[in-house]
This record gives C-alpha cells, sequence and structure tokens, in this order.
C-alpha cells in the first residue's frame, strides 16, 4: 500500500517551518481585517481576510490576492 498526498491531509515537512511560514503571510492581513472592522462590520473584514487566505493557498502571491479581492468590492460590499 502506498500513500497518496491529499490537499485535505497535509504532509509533514520537517525542513520548513510550516507554522512561521503561514503565521508570517497571514498576520498582516488579520491586523489589516481588524482595522478595516471598524470602517465596515466585522463581517465583511472577515469575509476579505478569508478571500484573501483562500486566493494565497490557491497560489496566488499575497499583495495580488489582497488587490484581487479589494477590487470586488463596490462601496465597501461584495
Amino acid at each position: 500500500m502506498y500513500y497518496i498526498p491529499s490537499p485535505y491531509y497535509p504532509v509533514y515537512m520537517p525542513y520548513r517551518d510550516l507554522k512561521s511560514e503561514t503565521l508570517n503571510v497571514v498576520t498582516p492581513f488579520v491586523e489589516y481585517g481588524l482595522k478595516e472592522a471598524a470602517f465596515t462590520s466585522y463581517s465583511h473584514a472577515m469575509t476579505e481576510v478569508a478571500a484573501i487566505a483562500y486566493l494565497i493557498g490557491k497560489g496566488y502571491n499575497p499583495q495580488t490576492a489582497y488587490q484581487m479581492v479589494e477590487s470586488w468590492e463596490v462601496n465597501e460590499k461584495f
């Protein structure tokens, strides 16, 4: 029997510090979302940050993901 990697079950890669890498990418967007919530709503800000994180997970670079999600907004609504 052999193991086929699945996107639903991450493979542990000891040569990378996945925790630090993940937190370094998402922390600026979490901070952005908290500031954004003061001007919109927590629901809107969480949706925005989740969409950015999703796009990053799909392979977009963080800045491109941010710009894409911002481009979807019209009058602070999706």
